[in-house]
C-alpha cells in the first residue's frame, strides 16, 4: 500500500498532501517508529514534484518533532506520539449570535494548531452542493450543519465517512455519523412543561412558525405539549398584517417575528408578561434586557462547540443531545 497519495485536483499544496499522507499512515500505523519513509527524488520522480516540494513537506515533519533525517540515510519516523494537524471544513447554515459563540468555543477547544475554515449555504441546497463538493477532500475533518435542507444526506455521502460530523441537527439518514445536536421535540415539550404554570394564565398559545428554515420538530413538541395539557393553541406561519388579542401567549423561534410583536404589543399598549406572554428561542443577550426580559428555550451553543471539538481531538463517535433549558423572565 503506498504510504503517499497526491492528487492533482485537489486545492490543498502538494506539499501539504505529503504531510497528510505520513501524518495518516503514522496514526493508521502503516509507519512505526524507526521505519524509512520514501526518499525525497523516489515521492518527486514518482508524482512529477519538484524536490524543493517534498523537502518543504518533510522539513515541516521534521521541526515538528514527527520524523528526523540521518545524513546521506535518509528521513525515519521519529515519533508515533503526535498531535495529528487538523484542517476543518466547518459549513454553517447562516451566522448569528448564538452560532458565534458556538464558533468561537469550537475554535477555542480545538485550538492553535487546527485550521478552522467556516463556510455558509444559507439554507440554499444548490449552494450547499457546490461547497461540499469543491472542499472534498481538501480537509481533515468536515463538520456539517445540515439544518432542515432536503437531499443532503447523499451529498454528505461523497465525503470520507470518517471524517464528517454533523452539528446541531441531525436526521435518521445522517444516524451514521457521529454528531452533537438539539432534540427539538423534546427541548419544546420540556421547555414549554417547565413554564406550564404561567402558561395557564393565558387562553390560548400560538406559534410563528414559517416551515422554512425551521427544524419541524419544534412544531412537534408544540402540538404534543397543547394536546396532553388541554391548551387551545394555533400555529401561524408569519405575524405580517396579526393583531394581537389579550390572553395570547406566543411560542417564537425567529427572532424578526419577535420584534414584530413587542412592537405590536406597543401598539396596543399591551403590557408583555401580563397582557400577552412570550417565549422566544435560542437566547442571546439582549433578551435579557428587552423590557423585563424575554422568557427563551435554548440550548448551550458554547457547550456544543466545546463537545464537539473534544469528540474531534479526541477522536470520538458518539451521538450526543446538546442540553436546552427554560429561562423564565418577564415576558411569561
Amino acid at each position: 500500500m503506498k504510504l503517499i497519495h497526491i492528487d492533482s485536483f485537489r486545492s490543498l499544496p502538494k506539499y501539504k498532501q505529503i504531510v497528510l499522507s505520513v501524518e495518516t499512515a503514522i496514526s493508521e500505523k502503516r509507519l512505526r517508529r524507526g521505519d524509512k519513509l520514501p526518499s525525497v527524488n523516489k515521492v518527486a520522480l514518482e508524482f512529477s514534484l519538484s524536490r524543493d516540494t517534498v523537502l518543504l513537506a518533510y522539513e515541516d515533519l521534521k521541526k515538528r518533532g514527527i520524523i528526523y533525517a540521518r545524513l546521506g540515510k535518509g528521513y525515519y519516523v521519529k515519533s508515533e506520539e503526535f498531535a495529528m494537524e487538523q484542517r476543518v471544513f466547518l459549513l454553517f447554515d447562516e451566522f448569528n449570535s448564538f452560532k458565534e459563540d458556538l464558533y468561537n468555543s469550537f475554535k477555542e477547544t480545538m485550538g492553535s494548531s487546527a485550521q478552522i475554515d467556516i463556510f455558509f449555504h444559507y439554507f440554499n441546497i444548490d449552494v450547499f452542493k457546490k461547497l461540499v463538493n469543491e472542499n472534498n477532500g481538501d480537509y481533515s475533518k468536515y463538520v456539517i450543519m445540515p439544518t432542515t435542507l432536503q437531499g443532503v444526506a447523499d451529498i454528505i455521502k461523497e465525503l470520507p465517512k470518517n471524517d464528517v460530523y454533523i452539528l446541531d441537527q441531525t436526521t435518521a439518514e445522517l444516524a451514521d455519523y457521529p454528531s452533537v445536536h438539539q432534540n427539538f421535540v423534546a427541548d419544546m415539550y420540556n421547555g414549554l412543561t417547565k413554564g406550564v404554570t404561567k402558561l395557564r394564565k393565558y387562553r390560548k398559545l400560538i406559534l410563528i412558525f414559517p416551515d422554512f428554515k425551521q427544524p419541524p420538530g419544534m412544531k412537534e413538541g408544540f402540538l404534543r405539549f397543547c394536546n396532553d395539557n388541554g391548551f387551545t393553541y394555533e400555529v401561524i406561519p408569519d405575524f405580517e398584517n396579526h393583531g394581537i388579542e389579550p390572553g395570547e401567549a406566543y411560542v417564537i423561534p425567529n427572532d424578526r417575528h419577535l420584534v414584530n410583536v413587542i412592537e405590536q404589543a406597543r401598539v396596543q399598549q399591551l403590557r408583555i408578561g401580563r397582557d400577552v406572554g412570550i417565549i422566544s428561542y435560542n437566547d442571546i443577550p439582549l433578551k435579557k434586557v428587552v423590557g423585563n426580559g424575554i422568557t427563551t428555550i435554548s440550548t448551550d451553543f458554547t457547550a456544543m462547540g466545546k463537545i464537539l471539538a473534544e469528540m474531534i481531538v479526541l477522536q470520538k463517535r458518539d451521538s450526543v443531545e446538546n442540553a436546552s433549558s427554560l429561562i423564565q423572565r418577564g415576558s411569561l
